[in-house]
């Protein structure tokens, strides 16, 4: 007997197999993708009768409003169409029962369901990332949808004739992923956010027949990336169109004799027999003790999460009526989650990706530490445990409890071997980065550093932020080299030892200083015209900090012992802002509520540099960077007085030597900066290519060879191991 429609069903469940994780290779190099949560189990494709409830259900609801070619267009999209006619029977038991999703946007109300569906069966529709952009296929002509009811919860697309609509889904997918990709992120755990999806129809101004099918609005980049994985780690942004569009387009061949069926239903028909044909891949990689990469691709990337368009309402005394309601919703929508709602700033992606990655690793383990050390060490990052457990989580009761201590050891620990390269393998792969240098490991540690003091410092956490991901405290030594904390109630205890070679004591001064230096905003990330005013040379802030820990360096490392000791995680020094600045704060602070960084005076018993009135003397920017290097500060500061015309008698050869080596030093720095701002715009610029055209590239190029082959041919000659030995034997006898 046939089944009663209207009788509800239980939701489909996937047959229970055991969840895998393993490592792929992905990409050009031997990069190592971990795929979590994979199954080898893909599901079955729908039958025509269960299409067909879902068709039956939707028309018989009557808060959706789709023609039947749309339902059918979302039947065949959803792998489990039982579960959607079940989702679509219970809404009549009316709006309070309603299992669908509504959404209130301005003049209408939105309705949608929640479904797994097939790729191959999401077409790109329009968006403004692509939209706003001169590109060579025009958009489609866009118009809603009207019925006897209102307008339905689909749009037409019109397009000149088949090519124009291959060329126009071609060129969304490709310039998609020249802008961005998660292919990496798919492929190791699938797509996880849905889609916003509708039933379109594709309309030819040549006469040729429509085509019924959806169109993903938000969302667009997760599904061209999919189609990246389905292609391959090789395939390149043109190919990955390439073949969606194949696969999009595929049509199954009319068999002779038969009547002819609508392009609609040999392109629906095509899909099917596409997805038949991954799904025979699938089985075929699954079938052995080893899954094919390929069975990989299909299975991270054939299923999307989707939430599919199926009604709308209309407002009464709402501004669009019509044919135009729905697609204003839709764009309402996608309004709200990227335009009117604000983006995530760097710092926040950083707290974000950092605290997953070190979630990973105290997961997986690291070495040398116990499970329950690790989880610790975790509460102690996050927040859950204050900086007075600092000595507990470390197991050290001479460390105190301080913020800029949890600081120091916080550093410590997320640098050494254990985990450093599995916490930068992991943020990698949580962004999707092929790449991680220091600046950007800086730049996830900042947010977690600061988190005792962000209210207290907000005015200056910008600046601060930047300087972390400017390289922050992660100098060579205190990155790579066999060190521990030092603790101590008192820095300057350690400024003796790390001057007679102890790296211990350095270190520590390096990281606490270098911590307290930022935070207070008196070293920064200089960039731009200022270099002169603010300070007299440009620098990576781990550049500064690590030449401020010199053990040659008494000034330096007086400065970090200072700085360090002066550090309050609950105030701002007076040295941070201007008195006008801290006059509009409106902060509510009172006189006498600020601290004061010092400036260093070696001559001074206890090396705090005092005015006439035996006041301390502020520290300031300029200065913490002329201490750094004060022979290159110098030279650039004389440097700049002969180019204004202010140079005393004119210097010796080694002098004009030494100063065209450090100002071609300074400009290579500042060359390199320009090149990495380049770079970094070009992930915002579309189809700008960040280096011009081939022609301003080549321009570029060559002149950068150039002074490669000139620094090469002029290199100094380095001495045989025979010139040493009659060196030294020289030295003895003199």
């Amino acid at each position: 007997m046939p089944e009663d429609l209207d009788s509800p069903r239980p939701v489909y469940v996937e047959a229970p197999d055991p969840a895998e994780t393993f490592k792929v290779k992905w990409g050009d190099g031997d990069e190592e993708i971990t795929v979590t949560g994979f199954k080898r189990f893909m599901p079955e494709q729908s039958a025509a009768g269960e299409r067909t409830k879902v068709v039956r259900a939707g028309q018989a609801n009557e808060y959706t409003d789709l023609s039947e070619d749309a339902w059918h267009a979302v039947a065949r999209a959803v792998v489990h169409p039982e579960a959607l006619a079940s989702q679509l029977r219970q809404q009549q038991a009316g709006a309070a029962a309603s299992m669908l999703v509504e959404e209130h946007v301005d003049g209408a109300t939105l309705r949608s369901v929640h479904a797994r569906v097939w790729l191959t069966e999401l077409f790109p529709g329009l968006q403004p990332r692509t939209g706003q952009e001169a590109l060579p296929t025009p958009d489609p002509e866009v118009r809603g949808v009207l019925s006897e009811r209102g307008p339905q919860a689909a749009v037409h697309y019109r397009y000149r004739d088949r090519g124009h609509m291959r060329d126009h889904i071609y060129q969304t997918i490709a310039a998609t992923l020249r802008i961005n990709r998660y292919d990496e992120s798919i492929l190791a755990r699938r797509v996880t956010r849905a889609v916003i999806a509708h039933p379109v129809v594709f309309e030819f101004e040549d006469g040729t027949e429509p085509v019924h099918a959806l169109a993903v609005r938000d969302g667009i980049t997760r599904l061209a990336s999919a189609w990246k994985v389905l292609a391959g780690p090789s395939a390149s942004s043109e190919e990955v169109a390439q073949e969606a569009v194949r696969l999009l387009f595929a049509e199954r061949p009319q068999r002779r004799g038969a009547a002819q069926r609508p392009l609609s239903q040999r392109m629906a028909h095509g899909r099917e027999d596409v997805l038949s044909e991954l799904r025979g891949e699938f089985l075929k990689g699954v079938a052995g003790d080893e899954v094919s990469l390929k069975a990989v691709q299909i299975a991270q990337a054939s299923v999307l999460p989707a939430q599919i368009a199926v009604g709308v309402e209309a407002h009464r005394g709402g501004s669009l009526r019509g044919p135009d309601l729905f697609d204003d919703a839709v764009r309402s929508i996608l309004a709200s989650v990227h335009v009117e709602f604000k983006a995530w700033d760097p710092a926040a992606q950083n707290v974000e990706v950092g605290t997953r990655a070190l979630k990973r690793v105290v997961q997986a383990g690291a070495r040398h530490w116990e499970p329950v050390e690790l989880r610790d060490l975790y509460d102690l990052v996050v927040g859950r445990k204050d900086a007075s457990a600092t000595p507990a989580v470390f197991r050290d009761d001479r460390i105190p409890g301080t913020p800029l201590w949890r600081a120091v050891y916080i550093v410590h620990a997320l640098t050494r071997t254990g985990f450093f390269e599995p916490l930068k393998h992991y943020a990698k792969e949580i962004k999707g980065d092929k790449r991680m240098g220091v600046p950007g490991f800086a730049g996830l540690l900042g947010p977690m550093v600061d988190l005792p003091w962000r209210a207290a410092k907000q005015r200056v956490l910008k600046q601060a932020r930047n300087a972390w991901g400017n390289g922050g405290v992660l100098c060579q030594d205190v990155l790579h080299g066999d060190w521990d904390p030092v603790p101590t109630e008192d820095f300057t205890t350690l400024v003796s030892r790390a001057m007679a070679g102890d790296d211990n004591a350095r270190n520590t001064l390096a990281v606490a200083g270098g911590v307290a230096l930022i935070a207070d905003k008196l070293v920064t990330r200089n960039v731009g015209s200022a270099v002169g005013i603010a300070v007299p040379f440009r620098a990576d802030v781990h550049k500064v900090v690590g030449s401020l820990a010199r053990s040659d360096n008494e000034k330096g490392l007086w400065t970090l012992a200072l700085a360090a000791n002066c550090f309050d995680a609950e105030r701002l020094p007076l040295n941070a802002l201007t008195e006008k600045q801290f006059e509009k704060g409106n902060d509510g602070s009172v006189a006498g509520d600020h601290y004061e960084v010092v400036s260093v005076d070696l001559a001074s018993p206890d090396r705090i540099n005092r005015d006439g009135a035996g006041a301390p003397v502020p520290l300031t920017q300029y200065e913490v960077v002329w201490i750094s290097d004060p022979g290159r500060a110098a030279l650039e500061e004389s440097e700049r007085k002969a180019t204004d015309g202010e140079a005393g008698t004119s210097k010796s050869i080694p002098e004009q030597l030494a100063g065209e080596r450090s100002s071609l030093d300074t400009r290579l720095d500042l060359a390199r900066d320009s090149l990495d701002r380049l770079v970094a715009l070009g992930a915002e610029s579309g189809t700008w290519h960040p280096m011009g055209t081939h022609e301003e590239w080549t321009k570029l190029h060559t002149k950068a060879i150039e002074l490669q082959n000139i620094l090469y041919n002029h290199a100094p000659v380095v001495p045989s191991a025979e010139d040493e030995d009659a060196y030294d034997e020289e030295a003895e006898e003199e």
